[in-house]
């Protein structure tokens, strides 16, 4: 296949250059395993799971055949004032996943939907209980929450921001980020210890400023993966529980890259041992081939919405939200045969295994080459940090990006960063060629 089998003219591709895409095209046209196959026949090796996704691997026939059974079966039902049978099993098995009492599941169709539903069921339950005047948010520096216009609010990533103005949501406020590169720009397969209590700012700045009991809900990622894997600091997450508890604040975890295995368990809230009140998900729980988020709730959160309706007559909804694709049957169906196999190949126990393999080639490979400025791992995951070239942010990354790809190996950068999260199915020799082939490109790019 050529580039001449295909019109790029009318294709905007999302965050990416599309002014110097058509210069270097980069396009996909089969995949199997860890590798992909491009338009001119080269194999790329899969380094991110393609975006945090694919982490069974690549045309894995169990999930293949449940969707073609579930197409053949039932294609498509409304979500509203009826379901199907998928959403109700798929449902079950997240449920029985997640940990505490998360047991009520809201589906939706990707991990931007399923932020902006978990703030708006923050606002919903806080309004149940007859305390409406909740109506801040707080996230942190640099999170990601996706691109709606609620998750950019909360989302602390500058690019994201910037060109929305007021039309992003005015009662929000931001923790101050999770890294210390001075005295942790290393860290591998640990909790970065600190000598501060990052969190007094939030004890003693923002909950005063807004008054505790304005607050409706904190939201961030247990890892701050699209930033660049940065990992908080030990204790920072418990703590952050018991302030919430202790002013009745609402703490969600955004997992869409940090659940379904990445850290070795199930979820980043079981890897450092706190439930949070809400947990959104999506990515990897279809293994990617079909679009899925959803938010999973606490009993607490979905009582109180229940019986602030108990008076209501039988056929008033009690919250105003949903999605045309909520609970979509063949994204469920999906959902089962990728849960089941992650459960059957043991892939979340494969996937602690390999990152301790990654995290020692990243820090063995990486560590002393020019401009490499740090190097984080942990779970199935790790990042690259390169010193930036004055004038000319991100450029470093994206320039050992590119080098990366046309030397077979597929990279994300990430600001300054280079991250490897490959699928759980990776093996060490598919390690040790990335951690080659990122090396040779920093080494290009000195």
């Amino acid at each position: 296949m050529t580039l001449q089998s295909f019109n790029m003219d009318h294709h905007w591709l999302p965050f990416t250059p599309n002014r110097s895409f058509k210069q270097d095209p980069r396009v996909f046209v089969a995949a199997d395993g860890m590798h992909f196959t491009t338009h001119d026949g080269k194999k790329v090796l899969d380094g991110i799971s393609s975006l945090w996704c694919v982490t069974a691997g690549h045309n894995r026939k169990p999930i293949n055949e449940a969707i073609k059974k579930q197409l053949d079966t039932l294609d498509y039902a409304t979500a509203f004032q009826a379901s199907n049978d998928q959403a109700f099993k798929a449902a079950e098995m997240i449920a029985s996943m997640a940990p505490g009492d998360l047991n009520k599941v809201l589906f939706c169709s990707s991990g931007s939907e399923a932020a902006d539903t978990s703030l708006k069921v923050a606002l919903a339950y806080h309004r149940a209980r007859g305390e409406g005047h909740p109506n801040v948010f707080i996230g942190r520096e640099r999170g990601y929450h996706g691109v709606g216009f609620g998750g950019m609010s909360v989302g602390g990533i500058p690019a994201n921001r910037k060109a929305y103005g007021t039309a992003l949501l005015p009662r929000v406020d931001h923790m101050r980020f999770i890294h210390d590169p001075v005295n942790h720009a290393y860290i591998h397969n640990q909790e970065p210890v600190w000598q501060e209590d990052i969190l007094l700012e939030l004890e003693n700045r923002i909950l005063p400023l807004h008054d505790a009991s304005n607050i409706a809900a904190v939201i961030v990622e247990p890892v701050a993966g699209s930033a660049g894997w940065y990992l908080p600091p030990q204790g920072y997450l418990k703590r952050l529980r018991e302030i919430c508890d202790k002013h009745g604040i609402l703490l969600i975890f955004d997992e869409v890259i940090t659940g379904f295995g990445r850290m070795g368990v199930n979820f980043g809230a079981d890897y450092y041992g706190v439930v949070p009140d809400m947990l959104n998900f999506a990515k990897g729980v279809t293994n990617g081939v079909i679009p899925m988020g959803g938010v999973v709730c606490s009993d607490r959160i979905y009582n109180a919405m229940m019986k602030a309706n108990e008076g209501a007559p039988e056929h008033a909804i009690e919250f105003f939200h949903g999605y045309t694709y909520s609970g979509h049957p063949v994204a469920c169906a999906a959902a089962i045969a990728t849960l089941t196999l992650f459960k059957e190949e043991k892939l979340f126990e494969r996937a602690g295994q390999m990152g301790t393999v990654l995290g020692d080639a990243l820090h063995s490979g990486l560590k002393g080459l020019p401009n490499v400025i740090g190097i984080r791992s942990l779970g199935l995951a790790g990042a690259v940090e390169m010193a930036s070239i004055p004038g000319s942010p991100g450029k470093r990354a994206y320039d050992i990006f590119m080098t990366c790809f046309h030397n077979g190996v597929l990279v994300r950068p990430a600001g300054e960063n280079i991250v490897l999260c490959p699928p759980f199915i990776v093996e060490k020799e598919h390690i040790d060629r990335m951690v080659n082939v990122v090396a040779d490109a920093i080494r290009q790019h000195a």
